[in-house]
């Protein structure tokens, strides 16, 4: 065979080899990226309240969310997304439960179900003091150092980067229970609902914490998920604290670069706590810390199994939200029904201080307990299988650097935990400080620097 129809079959093999993978990728991924589309460009615009056109410019405005086509429909509260024609996902939004992916099950089966869930109480929070409400009043302590902490606070709006921008929406500090700082981006304001992304998750840990503390779970108890029911099953070992500590040893991806178990489960089944739980198991329960999205959307389906569908949907607004002043608070279910407590929770940046305020004041709020006494210090007790200690109860942690022994936010108070979500959603909790910190955006930005400004306006 001569060496030019040596080269031409090999430069056809090339070819079919590149568009075997093409038309892989293209098989996988399409329908992730329109699922992402159709989902996040609902809520940000019937739960969140936002434009358009701001939405396709910055949630969606790059590759390869920016290639899909994005068709909203007004009368009906949906998102249909495609790609060049292909992969067409719909999201709808329904009152109070925030926006659906329409998996699985038929669009009509998923507006045909029916929940009941508390409406917020008719309240004028502007005449209620600071944190049950939203008056704010009072001088600012003299302790402070006023300059400085408004430098720390200006220094996460400021864009230094023209292709890194940070589009950081909303800061509020507050120091010894006192809001001493609040900004917000051109745009927003303190009625502005926000997505939280992962910290949804430490709110699913608070919720589950109230269970705990009526009776109804027990942390040590096996996880009661129906797939793992046989006591022959290795599975069946898995606790309920080992979810909390995202120690489950699953068998389960958490990677949102490429199609993995994360991306399946939000993004194409509609049930996210089922597909989570059908995972084998890679390591021994309790052993090995692996973060998983999907562990926490099996904590929420218990919670759902636990207080029963007549409650599940009240349950979080009455036996949390509502207590605290969470008036704003949407969480978004899937299609099965069951909120998506991993990932989709809304709120304004006011209400997630308050919520970050309920762990500073070890669970009380107006005298009531209203998560276990001793949960606070459960949640910041490093999960015996996280080698950094740098994770408790659905919180992040200040662990330590294994590679120079420092903590892993040096210069940081050791005792710092915090609820974190994708882009740089933060509730920072600092004890020792008296302060809790709400940063809320679209993209990570310098959050070391910004905590030490923050700390170096405060008494010594």
């Amino acid at each position: 065979m001569s060496a030019k129809k040596i080269l031409k079959r090999i430069v056809l093999i090339i070819i079919l080899v590149a568009l075997t993978y093409a038309i892989y990728y293209c098989w996988v991924s399409f329908p992730i990226i329109t699922g992402f589309c159709a989902k996040n460009a609902a809520s940000s615009i019937f739960v969140a309240g936002r434009d358009e056109a701001s939405v396709k410019r910055e949630e969606l405005g790059y590759a390869p969310l920016s290639l899909a086509k994005i068709i909203v429909d007004y009368k009906d509260s949906s998102v249909t997304a495609a790609l060049y024609g292909f992969a067409k996902r719909k999201a709808i939004y329904r009152k109070a439960l925030g926006c659906t992916l329409i998996n699985d099950l038929s669009e009509d089966e998923v507006r045909a179900q029916h929940f009941i869930i508390s409406a917020p109480p008719n309240l004028n929070t502007d005449t209620i003091p600071w944190p049950s409400g939203d008056l704010v009043a009072g001088s600012f302590p003299s302790n402070l150092n006023k300059e400085k902490l408004q430098e720390a606070v200006q220094s996460v709006f400021e864009e230094t980067d023209t292709l890194d921008k940070k589009f950081t929406r909303a800061v509020i500090v507050v120091y010894d229970g006192k809001i001493v700082a609040e900004q917000y981006a051109p745009g927003y304001n303190m009625h502005s609902k926000q997505l939280g992304w992962s910290m949804t998750k430490s709110v699913t840990a608070a919720l589950t914490g109230i269970l705990v503390k009526e009776g109804k779970l027990k942390t040590d108890m096996p996880a009661p998920v129906p797939e793992w029911k046989d006591v022959n099953d290795p599975r069946h070992k898995i606790t309920i604290e080992n979810i909390l500590q995202q120690s489950t040893g699953l068998d389960f991806e958490e990677n949102y670069q490429k199609s993995s178990d994360a991306t399946k489960m939000l993004f194409e089944k509609g049930n996210a706590a089922a597909y989570t739980a059908s995972r084998p198991l890679k390591y021994e329960p309790g052993t090995v810390f692996y973060y998983s999205s999907g562990n926490t959307n099996i904590l929420s389906r218990i919670i759902r199994q636990t207080v029963g569908d007549k409650m599940y949907h009240r349950f979080p607004y009455d036996s949390l939200f509502y207590k605290i002043g969470m008036y704003s608070a949407v969480m978004e279910a899937d299609a099965s029904g069951t909120f998506i407590g991993s990932s989709y929770m809304y709120a304004t940046a006011r209400d997630w201080a308050r919520f970050g305020l309920l762990y500073y004041y070890n669970g009380v709020w107006n005298g009531e307990q209203i998560l276990p006494a001793d949960w606070v210090k459960l949640t910041f007790t490093p999960a015996k299988s996280s080698a950094r200690k740098e994770y408790g109860y659905q919180f992040w942690l200040n662990g330590f650097d294994a590679q120079n022994g420092q903590r892993i936010y040096h210069g940081i108070p050791a005792d710092m935990f915090f609820a974190d979500g994708y882009g740089g959603q933060r509730v920072y909790i600092i004890p020792s400080k008296k302060i809790v910190i709400v940063r809320l955006g679209l993209n990570t930005f310098n959050e070391m620097e910004f905590l030490r400004d923050i700390i170096l306006s405060l008494p010594e």
